[in-house]
């Protein structure tokens, strides 16, 4: 009794813990003001499709940073071989097939080959003692490239300053808390919460801003480069930076005293200021120019030195441009070019509205679900109800204390984890009534009811977590969001339903055990439970062929209905560029005419949801397509807006989504892979726990349930995005988890009785499972259907889908599993080979016959 007290105990700190984390999110503030700000301020926070923002994934351009250090490590060493006299020609810059920029020029003499290679060790020399240079001499032609291991430190150098500059130009904004972290291996993601018009970010995060002072080229000058100014002059300057823009210290966008005209004023730091005093000093009659990012601002001549580290930088500058240019003096120069890859933007009505049809498609299947658990098993479905409610609190508190953050299809995993978690209280419900029947008593029916059910449990959620696992592995945004929810719920689902709902069934039925003598079994009394024992008895093996025959049928017509008309994918796999906007002055005609008029002719317009609210999809532009990057993109989208609000300044830009065909490809390859490493690795652990036969006729259903629900999407038209991956991979996880059932009453039943015709055990079991497998979709749909309905567009790719592949995967289950396991079975049994491999308690029985 103590060994129970303790573990109730346990359980119980779990769940005040899950509960104490949990409550934050919905203390009102006359309670929080009495409460330490440590615990208040540890609250869920909400996405961006929730709360409204900006999200914008910026990529590196490597093979700039790459090329602009080799140039560099390759200038000083041609600049050390002229020292020592060393005579070379045809120096070139190129990338080779791998497309590895490398650097190469010809020896005059062939044995000054070590001579290069002791100089090119000694200018790239690193403090580890290894070469940032990779050289190689063949015949007379050296050849120059960066070390692989250098290349992989530089970039994350890079990444890692870009980080910080990108946070100090968004601080200096003075936006609220925005997000900059590291993603992948080369890009960097910035959310910017409440910001629906990210276009003044975008031009800052977008410019490397890195400014460097050059001479003009004159008699005593070494190598030189053109570059242009805004009106189209030409500068020939010396390629030898006079002065790194790293020494300013601050800037400022101010208008002139003396013209009237917008300015931006520097001043540098001490070295810098001392710097720029001796070589003002030693140059004065010559051009001084200021190069930002590749182009000539401003080009005075040095009348007199300067000294005091203060300057003025003048040109065509607008005040705003003046002080954005400020800004990203103020902040630093972007050590790596950044381009913006993806965005997405969402405005704060539509935020809002996707909250409330969240709350309130997720209350209504939770509300559906708790009430048609007490219509089926009474007071044990109230129980079970209850452990529902704690494991809803349990996931809120998890993701509290782990900082997640909550999206709209996080809400939709809410609710799946709500209708799934639903099926170990069933389980376990079904396998009591088994044992009351054999007439056993409430306590001895409990404790073996959940003994029995405990192996299925972790074997159908182990499998779904699989699939969820990938989703977080490969996902993105959202998605991964949707699957951090989904692999939570699992764990807390068996926690509350094998821990947590035994030891309150136990409490019950001890306390109706009191009286030694009162040990009726329990009773179950429901209209459902009824009328789902008279169902019992059913041959579902009688119309295999039917079944089977129908079933790959509907596959072949999926496969079609993929090929010819296809899926209608979204942006996240074309690429390219989604605009919800609400324009209360034009019509679908007018808005066409704005859109023609801008030169915007391969854009589509849709006149979507209530009047006046229009969904505009625009292809990737031809050139970011050939060169790789969404920069053009970006500019068209923006002069697009502009036209818009032009012609309807009332517009208001609801949602704005922008795939870079990099990331499309992306997605479009992560998404295959998940959904082949998830049936691989269900196999394999199908495999572990089943014999080979068991897992092929699982998976063989489970890709048949898959085929049906692609073609369900290509018929219905419905959008093909990453939230439709999610439904895929959720399909999976579901799918198997319900063949697991079946499959392991299967095993069950043969140990049982291995003589018994195979017919005869399947149809049994899946007899005997039948309730729990009807009871378990019903509870999943009824989770479902409020989201499907009216749960919005955010998740219609993943809730309609849903509801379909609970009816589909359901029926399979029943007719084609049982069918695929029977013929597998048969042609076993063929083989002269057990249905089973014996356990390891038969092994030991077995030698222990042999003398």
């Amino acid at each position: 009794m103590a060994r129970f007290s303790l573990r109730g105990f346990v359980y119980v700190l779990i769940v005040l813990l899950g509960l104490v984390s949990a409550a934050p999110n919905i203390l009102p503030q006359s309670v929080k003001q009495h409460l330490p700000l440590w615990y208040t301020s540890s609250t869920l926070s909400l996405g961006l499709d929730l709360q409204g923002g900006s999200h914008l994934l910026l990529a590196a351009d490597t093979n700039a940073l790459f090329e602009k250090q080799l140039d560099s490590f390759a200038t000083d060493l041609l600049s050390e071989l002229r020292e020592q006299n060393i005579r070379y020609t045809e120096n070139r810059s190129l990338r080779n097939d791998a497309n590895t920029h490398q650097v190469v020029f010809t020896l005059r003499n062939a044995a000054d080959a070590r001579t290069v290679e002791e100089a090119a060790s000694t200018v790239s020399a690193q403090p580890a003692g290894s070469s940032a240079l990779e050289v190689s001499i063949k015949q007379n032609t050296v050849t120059l490239t960066l070390n692989e291991q250098y290349t992989k430190q530089l970039l994350k150098d890079a990444l890692g300053r870009s980080v910080e500059v990108v946070r100090k130009r968004l601080n200096e904004t003075g936006l609220t808390e925005p997000s900059v972290t590291l993603q992948g291996k080369e890009a960097i993601l910035v959310q910017m919460p409440g910001m629906s018009d990210p276009s003044q970010v975008k031009s800052l995060l977008g410019t490397t801003a890195q400014m460097t002072f050059h001479w003009e080229v004159d008699s005593r000058s070494g190598s030189s480069m053109t570059r242009v100014d805004d009106d189209g002059n030409r500068y020939q300057l010396e390629q030898k930076v006079a002065l790194e823009g790293e020494h300013i210290t601050d800037a400022a966008g101010v208008l002139s005293s003396e013209t009237g005209q917008p300015v931006v004023t520097f001043r540098l730091d001490s070295a810098g200021a001392k710097q720029f005093g001796a070589m003002t000093q030693d140059n004065i009659g010559r051009v001084l120019a200021i190069v930002l990012d590749g182009k000539v601002v401003t080009a005075p001549v040095i009348n007199s030195a300067i000294p005091g580290g203060r300057g003025e930088i003048t040109g065509n500058f607008t005040l705003p441009e003046a002080s954005n240019t400020a800004l990203m003096l103020r902040t630093g120069a972007l050590p790596i070019p950044l381009s913006i890859i993806e965005e997405r933007t969402v405005g704060p009505d539509l935020g809002s509205d996707a909250i409330q049809t969240g709350i309130e498609s997720g209350v209504a299947g939770a509300l559906l679900v708790l009430i048609f658990m007490v219509a089926i098993y009474g007071r044990w479905g109230a129980i079970a109800s209850f452990a529902l409610c704690l494991n809803m609190a349990l996931v809120f508190g998890a993701l509290t204390l782990f900082g997640a953050t909550l999206t709209l299809p996080g809400i939709a995993g809410l609710i799946l984890t709500m209708g799934m978690a639903v099926d170990a209280n069933i389980l376990v419900n079904e396998r009591i009534r088994e044992e009351s029947r054999k007439g056993r008593p409430p306590v001895s029916a409990i404790e073996v009811g959940f003994d029995k059910a405990f192996a299925t449990i972790v074997d159908s959620n182990f499998t779904t977590l699989i699939a969820v696992s990938l989703l977080f592995m490969f996902g993105s945004g959202p998605v991964k969001g949707f699957a951090i929810t989904i692999g939570l719920g699992i764990v807390s689902s068996v926690f509350t339903a094998v821990a947590l709902t035994k030891m309150l069934m136990l409490r019950i039925a001890h306390a109706k055990q009191k009286n030694a003598r009162d040990r009726t079994p329990l009773h179950f009394s429901s209209p459902l439970l009824a009328l789902s024992d008279k169902l019992d008895g059913i041959n579902f093996l009688a119309k295999r062929k039917v079944a089977l025959s129908i079933s790959v049928l509907l596959t072949v017509l999926s496969i079609a209905l993929f090929a010819k008309p296809g899926l209608h994918y979204g942006v996240d796999f074309t690429g390219g560029t989604l605009i919800e906007l609400t324009s209360p002055k034009l019509s679908t005609d007018e808005l066409r005419q704005v859109i023609q008029r801008s030169g915007f002719s391969q854009i589509t317009i849709q006149e979507y949801g209530s009047e006046h609210h229009y969904l505009l999809r625009a292809p990737v532009a031809a050139d970011t397509v050939e060169q790789g990057e969404t920069s053009s993109n970006a500019k068209q989208i923006e002069q697009l807006k502009q036209a818009i609000l032009e012609a309807d300044n009332a517009v208001v830009f609801d949602k704005v989504d922008m795939v870079g065909p990099k990331v499309s490809g992306g997605f479009t390859e992560l998404s295959i892979l998940a959904l082949l490493i998830a049936g691989a690795g269900m196999l394999f652990y199908l495999w572990i726990r089943f014999e080979a036969h068991f897992a092929t006729a699982a998976l063989l259903t489970v890709i048949l349930d898959l085929t049906k629900t692609i073609g369900f999407f290509a018929l219905t038209g419905l959008e093909f995005n990453l939230t439709a991956v999610a439904a895929l991979l959720a399909l999976i996880g579901y799918s198997i988890n319900d063949k697991v059932v079946v499959l392991d009453r299967v095993r069950e039943l043969l140990r049982l009785d291995p003589s018994r015709p195979l017919a005869d055990t399947i149809n049994h079991a899946v007899n005997s499972t039948l309730s729990r497998t009807v009871f378990t979709s019903l509870t999943t749909l009824l989770a479902l259907l409020p989201m499907a309905w009216f749960g919005g567009d955010a998740v219609e790719s993943f809730a309609i889908p849903m509801v379909f592949a609970v009816v589909i995967g359901t029926s399979s289950t029943l007719f084609i599993t049982s069918t695929l396991l029977f013929l597998l079975g048969t042609r076993r049994e063929q083989q002269g080979k057990a249905q089973l491999k014996p356990t390891a308690e038969e092994i030991k029985a077995s030698l222990a016959h042999i003398p």
